[in-house]
């Protein structure tokens, strides 16, 4: 057993160490600079653990984009020097955000800490990132960021064990003594224990005779990213889908120069290989495995709104809810209504949040919903406290199984019953923050204007009547708090909307997102496309 010595290291703090929704993102140069991921690990512990650091048991993994292994290092000697207990690790440093969550759950971990930014682009000059998961399994919620970021801006020394080297590699427990204290690493396999948890939730069996050689061809796109391991031995392996079926899963430092985004722009290659119509199924996640897209032969888009309404419609079909029962179901703000439309006829409640999983998983923890999900891309339910890409095409093959039909018919079949919801979003990256800030505060002018509220608007043969202006504000109802200025809102009397909001998830300048939605029960209009459209030049996604 190796004997470690804590060494006491001097610092100072770095600015702009401030968590967002999904931890801190920066520019991996930064997290590069000396000390600069240090503090951030030790504020981590620190701020979100205080006193019960000393014997906690963490999960840590992530997506596999550059800088993870450096990373991963630092963290277990921190970690260790701080008198953590166990660390549970994912091979090669490798574990979904999803995974991470399950983990968690099962194994009644402290928390966890995912290396990931998400669907940020990555390598030497992109993307990195480092965010702190609770006992649920989920996000930290805003008092633990808060005191995370506290403790960024007064740091003057971290904890460390400069003579710690973790074996990445080969599974097992590696063990250590940490001036007198036991301090253990476990090396564990990336898919094994979430693969278990799907398995408890879907009918393996019966997707077997969806995807099985001569039934539903199924594309699998991992964008290069987390999901590939899984995928392969889920899709392949243990569903029998033919070789193949699942491409692009090897996790790459750098997603192979692509942007792991699983939308139609970023995404292409596996629109082009479905717009042949050889497949009948397609799906791609993100860089960390918690988003996804799902397209139907002849690259037929789900949007993510009308993927989380049809699977609230359907989820009698998947095993798990059959035991658990469906509690209800929750949106985010900017995601549209079509939720809503299925949860009044099935007389179940609907919450809308501000964005950010972390709100879902108060109302898991409550027992108050079992199905969640938001339009960026991101669908969930309550047997993790993450959206769950792999959870979302194996829900979907479960529907296509139970109802015996194409996923178009499937949507067409849906928006007879429900009507359409229409969504178009926008997006303006790296904005200069000042007149992002500016915007935003002439549009407070117009919610506030009691003149907005009655205001009718005209556009072709329709004619929109404003019905509700406001800066969406969010009482949850579990704990309590309160969050302000989650976005500005202007709701016209048919449903359809209009929605401003800056967004935190960048890694540098401001981004705003433009959220338009129209709502349409007429069903000579249900074949028209719905667009989702990114960037200043409003390029397609």
């Amino acid at each position: 057993m190796k004997e470690l010595k804590i060494e006491r290291v001097p610092t100072t703090p770095f600015d702009g160490q401030k968590p967002g929704t999904s931890g801190l993102r920066k520019k991996v140069k930064i997290f590069q600079s000396p000390g600069y991921t240090e503090n951030f690990v030790q504020a981590t512990l620190t701020g979100a653990l205080g006193d019960k650091v000393k014997g906690s048991t963490l999960v840590v993994g992530g997506d596999g984009r550059y800088f993870l292994r450096d990373s991963i290092q630092i963290i277990a000697r921190i970690a260790a020097a701080n008198g953590v207990s166990k660390l549970f690790i994912g091979q090669g440093g490798i574990l979904s955000t999803p995974a991470v969550s399950c983990i968690i759950r099962k194994y009644k971990t402290t928390g966890g800490i995912i290396c990931t930014a998400s669907h940020n682009p990555g390598g030497p000059t992109e993307d990195f990132g480092i965010k702190y998961n609770i006992e649920n399994g989920g996000p930290a919620p805003e008092n633990v960021t808060s005191a995370i970021y506290k403790v960024t801006q007064t740091i003057n020394e971290y904890y460390y064990c400069s003579n710690l080297d973790v074996d990445l590699d080969n599974l097992g427990e590696q063990s250590f003594k940490v001036d007198g204290h036991d301090f253990s690493i476990y090396i564990i396999d990336s898919v094994q224990d979430y693969l278990e948890l799907m398995k408890e939730i879907f009918d393996f069996e019966a997707l077997k005779s969806v995807v099985r050689p001569g039934g539903l061809k199924i594309l699998i796109n991992c964008l290069n990213g987390v999901t590939g391991p899984y995928a392969k031995r889920i899709f392949e392996v243990e569903l029998g889908a033919p070789p193949s079926s699942v491409v692009n899963c090897v996790p790459l430092n750098d997603f192979g120069g692509h942007h792991p985004d699983p939308n139609l722009t970023y995404a292409k290659d596996l629109v082009d290989a479905m717009a042949k119509g050889e497949h009948g199924f397609g799906a791609a996640f993100d860089g960390d495995g918690d988003r996804n897209m799902i397209l139907g032969q002849e690259a037929f888009f789900v949007t993510p709104n009308d993927s989380l309404a049809v699977l609230a419609n359907n989820l009698e079909c998947i095993p798990y809810f059959k035991r658990t029962g469906v509690k209800g179901f929750a949106r985010s703000m900017p995601t549209a209504g079509a939720l809503d439309r299925v949860a009044r006829a099935k007389h179940q409640k609907c919450f809308e949040t501000p964005t950010g999983w972390k709100f879902f998983g108060n109302l898991m923890d409550a027992g108050w919903i079992s199905l969640c999900g938001e339009e960026s891309f991101g669908t969930g339910s309550d047997h993790i406290r993450e959206k769950d890409g792999i959870w979302a095409a194996l829900a979907w093959l479960s529907v296509i199984k139970y109802t015996n039909k194409s996923v178009r018919l499937i949507l067409m079949d849906h928006w007879r019953q429900y009507g359409r919801n229409f969504f178009t979003r926008y997006d303006y990256e790296n904005c200069e923050t000042e007149p992002a800030n500016t915007m935003m505060n002439k549009l407070q002018e117009l919610v506030d204007d009691p003149s907005t509220v009655g205001k009718s608007f005209t556009s072709g043969s329709k004619t929109y009547t404003v019905k509700i202006a406001d800066n969406f504000r969010y009482c949850d109802p579990v704990d309590g708090s309160i969050s302000e200025n989650q976005g500005i809102r202007i709701i016209f009397t048919d449903d359809s909307r209009i929605i401003y909001r800056l967004s935190g998830t960048g890694s540098s300048g401001a981004t705003i997102r433009v959220y338009i939605e129209g709502y349409e029960n007429d069903s000579t209009t249900f074949g028209k496309d719905s667009q989702v459209i990114s960037g200043d030049n409003l390029k397609t996604v």
